[in-house]
């Protein structure tokens, strides 16, 4: 701590948080004038003028430490933060367990693992949603039920901007049959297409069908962050980390009871009631939840378990959040989650990936096609240090710190970016049991940030990368224009990435 002629102290926060970017921020509890002062301590031989004092966004409260006013006037930088009162801080901050650098640490997990805020492409079931840096959302690909949002229920094989949402700044999408959810950064819920939050994928449609982004009125009073759709119900999460689901019948396995019609949020009741969630992740009849208290990270499942995918050593359903066990035996912190089909991924502090679930086709990446119940490394990443998951139907794709993409599971579309042509078997496109590079994404030169798959049993799949410099990649299944990219005469899909005309960055 420093001092100026006035005697006002100022805080030099170094901060280093494990997986995330050294940060530093130098507070002053007041707006005073300053002068120069040694900042050797935390910047080494860095000179003072490199560095210099901004007035804090707050007003000093001297009752904190000097590490706690640092992380709070980091978490005034967050949007999601600025505009909340300070009952709602207070309340996040008691939700996080008390601490102001505890709600950093739960608001930087979100950014890390959900892309808020960044660029980010959604490959949905037929077709496509594409976000920039700045929030301006594109959309190609089937749009039978208006789910691409232009008024129309016409293909689109290029993308298209939404133009409706002129002026709002959507930092999250989310793409499920014939429907398209897409948040802004003041927490409202757009969504266009059927007019359902749980119907199945070839069920009947809802009432009408909704052509372009209508403001979803039951969520109005939600500050939403994330939303997550699966075959029969939709689940979204809360600025201050709850989770509310919608629909999915009167078996209560979400532990409400409702039509599947219910257009009302539920809170998600049980052990997440008081535990912040900083991401959401929807399967076909299931939701995983990624849980930040103060004794780390922790992962959540409720649903439908059969195949053993809510990873409890069983499968069996549970209609309440159930901890995962094993992530504390395997010494694992979970950080990023994925829900495929019928089957899940996580990726730990450390870099390990863990997958269980239905093991169909080497999904699982250990080798073989056995199903596993609880958490399983995977022993062939064992040299890899993972950064990103991603899971399909019966796919997987791993994204390594410097950039290189594993895939592994069906090979069916051309959807895991292989392209081997045919095999011994006369199969066009082979399944892979565990983790291969793949290498057609290496030539590209560019490093991955972030993978998306189709996540669906009903359409053939297609996958986007994501580069660190916005642009975007595409492959595997076409035929609805959901690549962005044209097609020649009878070509329904593409074996190798090729690039899609839109700059994301």
């Amino acid at each position: 701590m420093d001092a100026t002629t006035s005697g006002t102290p100022t805080i030099q926060y170094h901060h280093n948080i494990p997986d995330q970017p050294i940060t530093t921020a130098i507070v002053v509890a007041t707006p005073i004038p300053t002068f120069q002062r040694q900042q050797r301590h935390c910047f080494g031989d860095a000179s003072p003028g490199e560095f210099p004092l901004q007035p804090a966004n707050f007003a000093p409260d001297f009752d904190l430490s000097l590490s706690e006013i640092a992380a709070l006037d980091m978490c005034q930088k967050r949007a999601i933060f600025k505009p909340m009162s300070t009952e709602q801080r207070e309340d996040l901050k008691r939700r996080c367990g008390g601490s102001w650098k505890l709600v950093l640490r739960y608001l930087q997990a979100g950014e890390a693992c959900c892309r808020r805020e960044k660029s980010q492409a959604i490959a949905g079931p037929g077709h496509s949603i594409a976000v920039t840096s700045n929030g301006v959302v594109y959309s190609f690909g089937s749009n039978s039920s208006g789910q691409l949002g232009h008024g129309t229920t016409e293909e689109e094989w290029r993308p298209r901007p939404i133009r409706t949402l002129q002026g709002i700044r959507i930092i999250q999408a989310a793409a499920g049959a014939g429907r398209t959810m897409l948040i802004s950064d003041s927490g409202q819920v757009y969504a266009c297409g059927k007019d359902s939050f749980g119907e199945a994928e070839y069920g009947g449609q809802g009432s009408k069908m909704v052509t372009a982004p209508q403001l979803v009125e039951s969520l109005r009073n939600i500050f939403v962050v994330q939303a997550a759709i699966g075959n029969f119900f939709t689940a979204v999460l809360s600025r201050e980390g709850r989770v509310y689901t919608f629909s999915w019948g009167s078996d209560g396995k979400l532990g409400h009871h409702t039509d599947q019609s219910d257009v009302e949020p539920h809170p998600l009741l049980g052990a997440l009631e008081d535990i912040p969630v900083v991401q959401i992740a929807a399967g076909y009849c299931y939701l995983l939840c990624l849980a930040c208290q103060p004794s780390g990270m922790s992962v959540y499942s409720v649903g439908c378990g059969l195949g053993g995918k809510l990873g409890h050593g069983s499968r069996t359903d549970e209609k309440y959040p159930r901890l995962i066990e094993q992530f504390q035996l395997l010494n694992l912190q979970p950080m990023v989650v994925a829900a495929g089909a019928w089957h899940a991924a996580v990726v730990g502090r450390d870099g390990r990936v863990c997958t269980w679930g239905w093991g169909r086709y080497g999904c699982l990446g250990h080798g073989n096609e056995e199903c596993e119940s609880a958490p399983k490394v995977v022993e062939a990443l064992s040299n890899v240090k993972a950064v990103h998951v991603a899971t399909g139907d019966y796919t997987t794709f791993v994204v390594s710190d410097d950039g290189d993409v594993y895939s592994f599971g069906c090979g069916e579309s051309a959807s895991l970016g292989h392209n081997a042509g045919i095999d011994e078997q006369g199969n066009r496109h082979a399944n892979v049991l565990s983790p291969e590079l793949v290498t057609s994404l290496k030539q590209i030169n560019e490093r991955v940030v972030q993978i998306s798959l189709t996540n669906s049993i009903y359409w053939n799949a297609h996958t986007f990368a994501l580069t660190e410099s916005g642009k975007l990649y595409a492959f595997g299944a076409g035929d609805k224009g959901q690549l962005g990219i044209e097609l020649v005469a009878n070509q329904t899909e593409r074996g190798n990435p090729e690039r899609v005309d839109i700059d994301l960055g």
